[in-house]
């Protein structure tokens, strides 16, 4: 099949599988579904990022849904995926579709679906779309041209940006911040964040800069994901210039990354904690917590001091945006860097997560590097070692086979208590640490976690695994 979704949407190789064929083949899938379901009517909304092809991804997309006669709303600007979540539930659509690989290398683009409300595709839905995608693959796909399409009023031109700002600004306490007089460096890694983020924290009148701002669809030929080896221009700038804080967003703006004000760059499992923590103690919210199964279970010693509880799911913000509105929960997050807060959008936004983090900082009068040396002294360090391993097809039949058939394991010379094979291999010790090892599933990495309280032993942990699966230190991402 030319089409598979992953945990994160369907993501290709621009001119492999990203193809104008396939893009409104997807389509076609999606309109034939509305159709059979009776709610093509209310219609379909697609936006797009700044990746190469994406304008004209949307477009395509545009014209499946006018040539099956349903109308369809375009988000002509370049727009961040948690606005164009959020412009699905504003309409009261009951689907939508952004254009975009996220944080995948340049090279690459892709498709996500939202359903009602504004929330990713479940699993049930994008294997329903699989199955309508093979029975469409080779038949003939009517379309309207674009221009036709807005001329007709078949297709609509729309600007969710202001209402989409303004339920961010609802969320948070202006007021505070406005009287903290902040300054804020903001680095959108040439993505799409710009226009909402600075708005928003210039509202708050917060002294704001701006990097490495501008279109560039190699993203200056980094991975336009926010971490360590990413983040370093950033890093300087916090220092150099005395900012409380530096937020980073990825190609989309669902995920976030910070630089704190002693210019140490902030893992996504402690911007999580902060937030949970902050929501828990200083605001006095109530609420479970979700992660997955990569994230950190820090989590879970603050969620059992405050009587709550911390749910863990598999990897892929379906599974926690699903858990969250199963049990009503707070806060749900990922340790790649994505994460939600209840009534907001049921989706990752980082635009909405940064602007609570300098909330945050307003509210409670501390440094963020002064707020995390709290939580550590009331309830001990949690390391993590992370590392993504490359890996051809061999390879990886090799590696399944050996952990997720024969389901063999080292020997860590730590006890274990259980080992789960839901989403991966992840074994659990009687220390309270653990280790996963997983296939990703948006990038052909196979990715290894492992949390300890200390450093050292949790790379020793992840090393213990590396060897025994044979990876190579060489094809490291």
């Amino acid at each position: 099949m030319s089409i598979q979704f992953g945990t994160g949407g369907w993501r290709a190789v621009i001119g492999d599988g990203f193809t104008k064929a396939n893009v409104q083949l997807l389509t076609a899938a999606l309109a034939q579904k509305m159709k059979d379901e009776g709610t093509a009517e209310r219609g379909f909304l697609v936006g797009y990022d700044r990746r190469f092809l994406s304008q004209e991804a949307a477009h395509w997309a545009a014209e499946v849904m006018a040539g099956a006669g349903i109308p369809c709303m375009v988000v002509e600007r370049e727009a961040p995926t948690p606005l164009i979540m959020f412009a699905v539930r504003y309409y009261e659509l009951s689907y939508g579709m952004a254009v975009t690989a996220s944080h995948n290398p340049a090279l690459y683009n892709g498709v996500k679906v939202f359903t009602k409300g504004g929330r990713d595709a479940d699993e049930e839905t994008t294997r329903e779309l699989e199955g309508r995608i093979a029975a469409l693959e080779g038949s003939g796909i009517p379309t309207l041209p674009y221009e036709e399409g807005v001329r007709t009023g078949q297709i609509q031109i729309v600007d969710p940006m202001n209402p989409y700002i303004d339920s961010v600004i609802r969320a948070v306490n202006m007021d505070a911040i406005r009287s903290r007089g902040l300054k804020v460096v903001l680095d959108p890694m040439y993505g799409v964040s710009k226009t909402a983020l600075q708005t928003i924290l210039i509202t708050a009148r917060c002294d704001v800069d701006v990097i490495h701002e501008r279109r560039d669809a190699l993203f200056g030929g980094r991975l336009p994901a926010p971490n360590s080896k990413t983040l370093l221009g950033l890093q300087s700038f916090v220092t150099e210039h005395r900012c409380d804080i530096g937020i980073a967003t990825d190609g989309d703006a669902d995920r976030l990354g910070v630089v704190d004000d002693r210019g140490e760059f902030l893992h996504p499992n402690k911007i999580l904690v902060l937030l949970y923590y902050y929501l828990l103690r200083y605001k006095g919210w109530h609420g479970a917590a979700v992660r997955n199964i990569a994230t950190t279970h820090l989590l879970d010693a603050i969620a059992g001091e405050f009587g709550e509880t911390c749910y863990e799911v598999p990897v892929g913000f379906k599974h926690v945006s699903g858990k969250m509105r199963e049990i009503g929960a707070l806060i749900g997050g990922e340790s790649s860097g994505g994460l939600t807060v209840r009534g907001h959008i049921q989706g990752k936004d980082g635009i909405y997560a940064a602007a609570l983090l300098v909330e945050m900082i307003a509210t409670t009068g501390r440094r963020l590097s002064e707020l995390y040396q709290e939580i550590v002294s009331r309830y001990g360090g949690y390391e993590m070692a992370e590392r993504g391993y490359r890996f051809s097809p061999a390879e990886k039949e090799r590696i399944m086979q050996k952990l997720m058939v024969e389901k063999r394991l080292p020997d860590f010379g730590l006890e274990v208590e259980r080992v789960s094979y839901a989403d991966g291999c992840k074994v659990y010790f009687k220390n309270g640490g653990w280790v996963v090892s997983r296939f990703s599933g948006t990038e052909p990495l196979l990715r290894v976690f492992c949390e300890m309280d200390d450093a050292g032993r949790a790379a020793r942990t992840a090393q213990c695994m590396e060897d025994f699966l044979g990876l190579d230190s060489r094809k490291l991402e």
